[in-house]
């Protein structure tokens, strides 16, 4: 059997070939991107691998039993190009599709959750097999800011006192390993989340008990945080998505008690505490 990853030199990608080729013979997984060269320190085959372009997918695809279908990183553009993807992936006889969506996708706020309703739509109306994993927040997303966060004293955002029960990309990409491997996950859906949630003024809090300097959490009106954001450079589009996904995140679009995800793993997922401490010492 082969297993193929899309966007597999992509951040998640990447750690989901690694965790696979501990599970699975590395000459069956097959890495699948824009640029087969940028694949080259995986350890697997590489493919060209282009959403954008359908003429190209389907013989890419040749000999793939299943398929991680790692989301497109282009907003606006995501359900086309899965779209492409699936098609290719029914006339290439791929067995089946794990998706990697957005959790609680069906009622969730997020702007970003829409092209992952279609996608899941498309998904389960191709008649292929499925499984759907709607991955939570990547804790990540709230790290990557702390080097100014130390050194203006204050973490920014629109989120107020929502509850975000992320986890790493590590946790997902074992969820997603596992799910590649093993059996008895046909036409699932799996709402991923971290075990321990936690707000923007805990991270604060858990950021000066780690590095002994004070950091408190500022919450600002969504439309000014945009603004914010544009100051540091974003687009004001992408500035205006990120504000929307904090106040959508104040609403609990973030929030979920499910545990499936460190069930999946058979590991508590990474604790906010470890995730900081790591992330530090990268600064």
């Amino acid at each position: 059997m082969t297993i193929a990853v899309t966007g597999a030199a992509g951040q998640l990608g990447q750690i989901v070939v690694s965790k696979l080729r501990s599970k699975f013979p590395s000459d069956q997984i097959l890495a699948l991107v824009r640029d087969p060269s940028k694949a080259s320190s995986l350890g697997v085959a590489a493919r060209a691998f282009d959403y954008t372009k359908p003429e190209d997918l389907l013989p890419a695809l040749e000999g793939v039993q299943t398929l991680l279908l790692i989301s497109s990183s282009e907003i606006g553009q995501r359900a086309l190009q899965h779209e492409n993807v699936i098609n290719a992936a029914k006339q290439a006889g791929v067995g089946r599709i794990v998706y990697t969506s957005v959790l609680n996708a069906p009622g969730s706020q997020l702007s970003l959750a829409e092209e992952h309703r279609v996608s899941e739509g498309l998904l389960m109306a191709s008649g292929l097999t499925y499984t759907i994993l709607r991955n939570g927040w990547y804790t990540e997303n709230y790290l990557r800011s702390l080097e100014s966060a130390l050194e203006h004293g204050a973490i920014i955002g629109s989120v107020g006192d929502g509850k975000i029960a992320s986890a790493t990309r590590e946790d997902f990409a074992e969820a997603a390993a596992v799910v590649l491997v093993e059996q008895g996950h046909d036409n699932a859906i799996y709402e991923l989340a971290g075990d321990r949630a936690w707000t923007q003024a805990g991270l604060a809090a858990e950021v000066s008990r780690q590095t002994g300097k004070t950091v408190v959490y500022n919450d600002l009106p969504e439309a000014e945080y945009a603004k914010v954001l544009e100051g540091m450079h974003l687009p004001p589009s992408i500035a205006a998505s990120v504000a929307s996904w904090d106040a959508a995140a104040a609403k609990g679009a973030l929030f979920s008690e499910d545990k499936t995800l460190s069930k999946l793993i058979g590991r508590p997922t990474t604790a906010l505490e470890q995730a900081v401490r790591e992330a530090l010492k990268a600064i």
